[in-house]
């Protein structure tokens, strides 16, 4: 069934452009929240100052997806949410192990692993996204 609905997505070019101008919204965010707990309040722990800031990135990303990229005004915000919420964290986890077996068991560059998996994490969110958490069925 999810193999079926992934050959039929409609590679819209608008969409993908809107996709990658709220990444890149959501990322500046994030970017600024940090820049500003880091630098500006004086936060002594990154990883919390970072926390917080993928915090308001992620709540960025949602928003734009739901209602600029993917435009699904309709249905259950909730059901969005959760979806949402839940591949965010597996994307996360695959993010994570891709860098990990890239530069910690094979010794690659961490840098370049950084991108293919970022790569990866781009795509299946993108699909993710539309097929499941924003498709119109919901």
């Amino acid at each position: 069934m999810l193999s079926t609905k992934i050959k039929q997505i409609d590679l819209n070019q608008q969409e993908i452009v809107r996709y990658i101008i709220n990444g890149l919204i959501a990322t500046t965010i994030h970017f600024s929240i940090l820049f500003f707990n880091i630098e500006i309040v004086e936060m002594t722990s990154a990883g919390l100052a970072n926390f917080i800031a993928a915090f308001f990135g992620i709540i960025s990303s949602f928003v734009g997806n739901k209602y600029y990229v993917y435009k699904n005004k309709a249905g259950n915000i909730i059901n969005h949410m959760i979806k949402f919420f839940f591949l965010y964290i597996t994307i996360a986890i695959l993010h994570g192990l891709i860098l990990y077996i890239w530069t910690d068991i094979y010794s690659f560059n961490w840098s370049i692993g950084f991108i293919i998996a970022t790569g990866v994490q781009m795509t299946f969110s993108y699909i993710g996204n539309k097929i499941w958490v924003f498709n119109n069925e919901n």
